[in-house]
């Protein structure tokens, strides 16, 4: 029997010539028949087969959908004036986008920069713990304990926030990659959509 995924993906890949919001709908549409029946108590692969069969939907899916609306087109060759302009508006268009990609990849590079600086200060402060054991040994040997007791309070201080500071730098780590994961889709994103609408 085939589960909620397997259905779902199967069914975009049918509807893999219609226009990406019409797709979507479709998607959503079975999504949500198929959770509500999951959440009324049917298991999974019996809420799937209960949606009918998949190439019966697909074809219904695709009749209903005007033909004007589908996303796959004829591709049309470009036009001699449409080519000399490609050619003469290459200095700007080609300006342009090299110089929005050397302001993504420069923002990219200052986050990260911030990231490795922020390792660099819990480096820093494990140094200076690691020190202030230096010197609690060197003051003991000299019998100062007093100093002694200083330092060892002073490393457990700056060792205690070290730690605290390198969950913290992970944190910011794994948010940077989730952000440039994501900047990464949008990207991804604009250029499928615009694929589609040609």
């Amino acid at each position: 029997m085939t589960g909620k995924k397997e259905f779902l993906a199967a069914l975009e890949k049918g509807l893999s010539t219609l226009a990406a919001s019409d797709r979507e709908k479709s998607l959503e549409y079975y999504t949500e028949m198929i959770e509500d029946r999951m959440e009324s108590g049917q298991p999974e692969e019996e809420a799937v087969a209960a949606m009918g069969d998949l190439n019966d939907i697909i074809a219904q899916i695709l009749a209903e959908t005007p033909k004007k609306e589908r996303a796959k087109k004829e591709k049309r060759s470009l036009s001699a004036l449409e080519i000399v302009l490609l050619i003469l508006g290459a200095p700007i268009w080609a300006s342009l986008l090299l110089a929005a990609a050397i302001v993504v990849f420069a923002v990219y590079i200052v986050i990260w920069s911030v990231v490795a600086a922020l390792y660099a200060v819990v480096f820093s402060i494990g140094a200076a713990a690691l020190g202030g054991i230096w010197v609690a040994v060197l003051s003991a040997y000299a019998s100062n304990f007093v100093t002694m007791l200083y330092y060892i309070g002073f490393t457990l201080f700056f060792a205690g926030f070290a730690v605290l500071l390198f969950f913290a730098c992970n944190k910011a780590a794994g948010l940077v990659v989730k952000l440039s994961a994501a900047i990464a889709k949008g990207i991804a994103r604009i250029f499928k959509g615009k694929a589609e609408e040609k």
